[in-house]
């Protein structure tokens, strides 16, 4: 199993922060079923003001081109890609196609000795 953890904005607007974590509250099942068919095992996402972080826990088989290669087939995907993009804001120094930053892991212990 590998680990990724990626970030992006919202938009700095309380209301609209507020509708995207009600999107997120009942994220619709045809994108919750893209998550398991691509393989990710585990998805998880905080939120501090209009940072969000994401954590991606996923099988030996994942692979970012694969998953953008699904999304793109698949309409519904698409569909609430637009939606969520009304409310997320890439991170300055990104590229113009660049939405979820991955970030580079700089530290780690293992404490379970």
């Amino acid at each position: 199993m590998k680990r990724y953890c990626l970030t992006i904005d919202l938009v700095d607007d309380p209301e609209l922060i507020e509708e995207y974590e009600k999107h997120h509250k009942e994220v619709w099942p045809e994108v919750e079923k893209s998550f398991h068919d691509s393989g990710i095992l585990n998805m998880e996402i905080y939120r501090t003001e209009n940072r969000l972080f994401m954590i991606l826990d996923v099988g030996d088989d994942f692979s970012f081109d694969k998953k953008e290669e699904m999304d793109s087939n698949n309409p519904i995907v698409r569909e609430w890609e637009e939606l969520m993009w009304k409310y997320q804001q890439a991170l300055p120094g990104s590229l113009p196609s660049e939405k979820w930053r991955l970030m580079k892991k700089i530290y780690s212990i293992d404490t379970s000795f």
